[in-house]
């Protein structure tokens, strides 16, 4: 029975470890924050991968509606530049998810990948989705 409780006590800490470690990590700019080729829209089991006619301001436009998103904020670049990088943590744990965009002529086109596991249970898909639909009216 001892031995059990300390197993159990065991297995506690490194869960707690292990979700400090997802939090509290920090985003490296170079890494997340860079040119990505984006020739049509797709859906992986992690990222997905947007193209929508905007006009010029599409990423002002964009980076307004990602920045009102909860737990959102920059993590690199600007609208003056061209390209920005946003980070979006979940509620519970506060897993990481990078979402690069910008604007190629009137395109705005849109990368969104999550840091940690290899299936994002669609969640990049449907915030990306729902800023575009916002962005469009739709939403």
């Amino acid at each position: 029975m001892r031995n059990a409780m300390a197993y159990i006590g065991i297995l506690i800490v490194l869960i707690i470890l292990g979700a400090s470690y997802v939090r509290l990590a920090p985003s490296n700019p170079e890494k997340w924050h860079r040119d990505v080729q984006i020739n049509h829209d797709s859906v992986s089991e992690n990222s997905v991968r947007r193209m929508v006619i905007t006009g010029k301001d599409g990423l002002s436009k964009f980076t307004d509606i990602a920045t009102k998103t909860p737990r959102t904020s920059v993590l690199a670049g600007s609208v003056e530049e061209g390209m920005i990088t946003f980070v979006t943590r979940s509620a519970l744990v506060g897993y990481p998810d990078y979402t690069t965009a910008f604007q190629d002529g009137d395109m705005l086109k849109v990368y969104g990948r999550s840091r940690f596991g290899r299936k994002d249970f669609n969640v990049n898909a449907e915030r990306v989705d729902g800023w575009i639909d916002t962005l469009q009216g739709r939403g």
